[in-house]
């Protein structure tokens, strides 16, 4: 940068004429955009880049932050943020860059790192600056916050386009805008540090806005993590004036044909479920909106995609079903947990696919914990459900079977008054998994084979209990019948067993 540059001791050189800030960066904004840089290649333009930052190091705070500069240094860290993007993709094709197209992408990261670092740090010290202070920068972080922001997230998560060296970089850069803003966290960052103060997430937000269009959202490999990171980073009471910028882009990326995207967009919509007031979802319908979409991905054939949207349906259906009109009227209707528990009943009856299996058992207890007595209206299919699960042996870790067992339970103590004439059916099927687990030679860890016998166990008590005595009476020629050790000590304990330690629900 050698405007008239003469040399003084020591062998470094200064401007014999300083001109405005403001036309120095102007025209090279100029030089970067449009002019011979652009045209030489990426190596002059990189050139340019640590000239710049060279500049920063050296130059005067009075200088830099002068009057009429901020909006021009916005302009250039906001153009310096573009020459670090990856290039946009053409079309839904994958990611077809090379790994030379990522080093070189990771080489411009790394230089504009340093570069707003060495800005961010001029910032920092003009706060102690005479004539200056933390008023004269203020224009100026208001500009560059956002982007600088964006730019860190994008680069330091993890990602083929990432490299650990500009990773490791682009956390330091966020943590020194952190500092410098007066934040501890990213959260306090984006939501203020009081509840009555505004942060910066809706300024990140405006600034993502054009990358998270149905058109757009996917021309970036990174968009979608910086807005998951991002929206994660902003709780209750926080999120919910920004309802309407956060909601869209997260249907659209729950709304994709990819599993990995299906997935970060439950978490997202799961996110915000729990941390926007339920009124504020039941406006203008957003929460059946939310329901709808969940519900379609029920029918997928995909175990992790169901071990998160079942999670978040649950939180859900407390809004939907939270109508007092609903629930006073007799008898009561279908709810939406009904109709969630109808489906997954009958993709549970005929799934043998042992991951779909686990992930279905893990978060079937929840829905009868959610229906209370009303899981009456589904004790047939359920019945089935339950007997089928005990029978499958699934694996060293039992996910399935102890899904069911606590399944089992939570049914026995929400419909008590029903079980008695499934009686038979039940005892049959506890007392067949007692003796499978018993005489099991499967590297099948002790502590699981004992968490499935007390399982069984307390389901037996519960099935005793809501039977008058049933179930001793039964045990008594079983007792009598096997002398395995484990099925006798079962036996004993539910003969055992004077009175309930448990409370059973009335009807």
């Amino acid at each position: 940068c050698g405007w008239g540059s003469t040399e003084r001791e020591g062998g470094t050189y200064l401007p014999a004429v300083v001109p405005p800030a403001e036309q120095v960066f102007s025209q090279i904004m100029q030089l970067f955009e449009t002019g011979g840089a652009q045209q030489a290649g990426n190596s002059t333009r990189a050139g340019l880049v640590r000239n710049l930052c060279m500049l920063f190091e050296a130059a005067d705070c009075q200088w830099l932050f002068g009057s009429g500069c901020p909006k021009v240094l916005g302009d250039v860290v906001v153009a310096l943020s573009d020459y670090a993007a990856l290039a946009k993709q053409e079309a839904d094709t994958g990611d077809p860059r090379s790994d030379a197209a990522y080093a070189a992408a990771a080489d411009r990261t790394a230089d504009v790192s340093l570069l707003f670092l060495s800005l961010l740090a001029k910032v920092e010290a003009s706060k102690d600056a005479e004539n200056l202070g933390i008023g004269a920068v203020r224009p100026f972080l208001g500009l560059v916050a956002g982007p600088i922001y964006i730019f860190a997230v994008t680069h330091g998560a993890e990602g083929p386009w990432s490299h650990p060296r500009t990773r490791s970089r682009a956390w330091e850069l966020l943590n020194t805008l952190l500092q410098t803003v007066g934040c501890q966290s990213a959260a306090e960052f984006l939501r203020g540090q009081r509840e009555e103060e505004e942060g910066w997430f809706a300024k990140v937000m405006q600034l993502l806005k054009p990358e998270l269009k149905k058109e757009t959202w996917k021309l970036s490999p990174a968009t979608k993590y910086v807005f998951a990171w991002t929206l994660q980073q902003v709780t209750w009471p926080w999120l919910g004036p920004q309802l309407e910028s956060v909601l869209p882009p997260s249907l659209l990326i729950s709304d994709d044909y990819r599993v990995e995207n299906k997935i970060l967009g439950v978490q997202c919509l799961n996110h915000i479920i729990l941390n926007v007031p339920a009124a504020e979802l039941c406006q203008f319908n957003w929460a059946q909106v939310v329901y709808h979409a969940l519900y379609n991905h029920l029918h997928t054939r995909e175990a992790q995609l169901i071990q998160v949207v079942l999670p978040c349906l649950l939180d859900l259906l407390p809004v939907l079903e939270r109508s007092p009109l609903q629930q006073r009227r007799k008898p009561r209707p279908p709810t939406p947990c009904d109709k969630v528990l109808q489906l997954v009943l009958t993709h549970m009856e005929a799934e043998h696919l042992l991951l779909l299996r686990r992930a279905y058992a893990r978060n079937l207890p929840a829905f009868v914990e959610r229906l209370g007595i009303r899981i009456t209206r589904h004790l047939k299919r359920l019945e089935r459900v339950i007997v089928g699960y005990l029978e499958v042996y699934d694996g060293p870790e039992e996910t399935a079977r102890l899904g069911i067992l606590e399944t089992l339970k939570c049914t026995i103590q929400h419909a008590w008054p029903r079980m008695a004439c499934r009686l038979a059916v039940l005892l049959q099927a506890l007392l067949r998994m007692v003796w499978d687990v018993a005489v099991d030679r499967s590297p099948t860890p002790e502590p699981v084979k004992a968490a499935l016998l007390q399982g069984a166990t307390e389901c037996l008590i519960l099935l005793d209990r809501c039977s008058e005595g049933q179930v001793k009476v039964l045990l008594e020629g079983v007792s009598h019948s096997c002398e395995d050790e484990r099925v006798q000590e079962c036996i004993r304990k539910v003969q055992a067993e004077p009175e309930p330690q448990l409370i059973l629900p009335t009807a």
